[in-house]
């Protein structure tokens, strides 16, 4: 009995020190996912998790398929009701119980609550039914979650760090029982998807983010931290809320945020070394690109916002052209929306066109126009422009509405960033398929009911004639007895396996060459069988495998471009990038 004491110790100790690495890739401390699921792993917590606890703990908890022989040896025998089942026939019954739900609110709980139950199971129906739970766990549900967390809100799901912790990030940070991060979410709140500020209870969003990062990128869910940083909310009906779960003041700005933020990101380098991704979630444009640019050359930063949906919109766009024929450089685009996303797309439009054609940047931008609140973005308002908007303020007379705006340019394509509902009106729609054989539509504003207008509605006003993607999910479409499936340019197709790359080559930092290299995988994973439907988009039931070669593709840039430091560079990247991913299978415990 000591001998095997003294081995369990001396094995305790070897997998408590973080060497273990899955083929050098993605560490794997605990040796589990280097496991087969015949290979008998540890429970390891701060001692080996038996009896009650080890059923209250959601990473080794596997409910009904604890074996006969894993029963008696780890004190639960009698904890459990005597059935054994199989991990298959639990997701069975659970998706079974999640449809009985009526409302998205009521399923997105049931799936939270699950994850807080049983790791392992979770992320096993997310990925086995990914396209049914998508919507729940992130847009459009999601949304409605944020604005309701405070009365949801059960456990803490990551950390909350507000201004009372000002001066003892660093502690907070070592507060969190995982210490080997590798990705991290953090929003401050004030700009939740269309919704607006939700301060403290934006906290559903890096939640989200980081299920998907497992779910569909493969990072270990013992890898990701989500993090809200709560500086107040300007929005006076959750400040009068008596169920509001965050500071009752007014948004700290200036010298004051920005002192806070920085303290932030010294510490999360500090704690956690120079590799750790921090992603940058639904931050006001004023902040958020001013922490990308003040942090991009310091720290590992990625702003979905911006950048991730720049690169997921310019996949559909390079796919586009497989149906509308040319290049990017015979395209005309016109955005409705110039904030972070809308700017941040165009940029890296303008970049690909500029790489593609030669030409210079200052050139491509040109075939790049923006609409915002105040109409078309001339020259003429260079002087109030925020500047982010400048570089696309061209040489045009004034125009002060999008109908107006479409007729004087014709674009191609019309993207909609703009975070307002039904604007892309029958006349507005009408107006494009006139001058366009097949126009290309993309409402890409979450939730749904933010959308600048339904898949329905641009296939109808066009006659059939538009290529259509959307931000949040929309039915199929039957228009003059063709069924057309509207795409869904989800950030989801990018971020996980972006991240994953950035993970498994050890980058340092991000470059936008990264950008173009995910976008590029991603347009090539679109078939002959999705353009028949008027898809720009791969169905998201490969999403793992999509995930796969678009790490693989940011992976060779980062080694590329000398930015990866887990040397040497693997032979085969998409290989390696399957190899690292997490897997939801139960694993069997000695």
């Amino acid at each position: 009995m000591e001998s095997t004491l003294k081995e369990l110790r001396a094995e305790g100790e070897s997998v408590m020190k973080p060497k273990c690495t899955v083929a050098g890739g993605v560490e794997d401390t605990y040796g589990e996912d280097r496991a087969t699921e015949e290979q008998l792993v540890t429970p390891w917590t701060v001692s080996v998790a038996s009896g009650y606890s080890l059923l209250r703990d959601p990473r080794f908890n596997k409910g009904l398929a604890f074996t006969e022989k894993e029963r008696d040896a780890h004190y639960i025998r009698g904890l459990l009701p005597p059935a054994c089942i199989t991990q298959e026939l639990q997701e069975k019954k659970l998706m079974n119980n999640i449809r009985q739900y009526q409302l998205p609110l009521q399923r997105y709980m049931a799936m939270m609550e699950l994850e807080e139950r049983n790791e392992r199971l979770f992320y096993k129906l997310l990925i086995d039914n990914v396209e049914e739970l998508l919507p729940i766990v992130y847009t459009p549900t999601v949304g409605e979650a944020c604005q309701k967390y405070g009365s949801i809100f059960r456990r803490p799901q990551g950390l909350f760090i507000s201004l009372k912790e000002k001066g003892k990030i660093l502690e907070v940070l070592k507060n969190w029982p995982e210490k080997s991060i590798q990705v991290i979410v953090v929003t401050d709140g004030e700009r939740i998807l269309g919704l607006g500020d939700l301060g403290c209870q934006g906290m559903g969003i890096p939640v989200g983010k980081l299920a998907l990062y497992t779910a569909l990128g493969g990072i270990r869910p013992s890898s990701c931290l989500p993090i809200t940083i709560d500086v107040g909310t300007n929005n006076e009906k959750l400040l009068g809320d008596e169920f509001y779960i965050g500071l009752r003041q007014k948004r700290a700005t200036g010298q004051e945020y920005s002192e806070l933020l920085h303290e932030f990101m010294t510490s999360v380098k500090q704690n956690y070394g120079e590799k750790v991704l921090i992603q940058f979630e639904d931050f006001a444009n004023h902040n958020a690109f001013e922490l990308l640019a003040k942090y991009g050359t310091t720290h590992l930063v990625f702003n979905d916002d911006i950048q991730g949906t720049a690169s997921v919109v310019l996949a559909g766009l390079v796919a586009a052209l497989k149906l509308v024929g040319g290049t990017l450089a015979d395209q005309t685009f016109l955005f409705l929306g110039a904030g972070e996303a809308g700017t941040g797309i165009a940029e890296l439009i303008a970049l690909q066109m500029s790489k593609e054609s030669k030409a210079p940047l200052e050139e491509t931008r040109k075939k790049i126009w923006l609409v915002d609140s105040r109409g078309l973005i001339v020259s003429s308002r260079k002087e109030s422009l925020q500047h982010f908007k400048k570089p696309w303020a061209h040489e045009h007379e004034p125009v002060g509405t999008l109908l107006d705006a479409v007729k004087a340019i014709k674009p191609t394509a019309l993207i909609g960033s703009s975070g307002v509902g039904k604007t892309f009106t029958k006349e507005v729609v009408e107006a494009m398929a006139s001058f366009n054989e097949k126009p290309i539509i993309l409402a890409l504003s979450n939730p749904t009911s933010q959308s600048e207008c339904t898949a329905a509605e641009a296939y109808n006003w066009s006659k059939g004639q538009a290529i259509f993607a959307s931000g949040s999910p929309f039915d199929p479409v039957e228009y003059n007895g063709k069924t057309f499936v509207p795409g869904q340019a989800n950030n989801a197709y990018i971020f996980p396996g972006f991240g994953l790359g950035l993970v498994m080559s050890g980058a340092i930092r991000v470059h936008d060459d990264m950008l173009l290299a995910a976008s590029e995988a991603l347009a090539n994973q679109v078939t002959p069988e999705n353009f028949d439907k008027g898809l720009i988009y791969p169905p998201f039931s490969n999403i793992r495998t999509i995930s796969a070669h678009i790490a693989a593709n940011v992976a060779a840039k980062a080694y590329d471009l000398g930015l990866a430091t887990r040397l040497p560079r693997p032979q085969d990247l998409v290989k390696y990038a399957e190899s690292c991913m997490y897997t939801p299978v139960y694993r069997s415990y000695r």
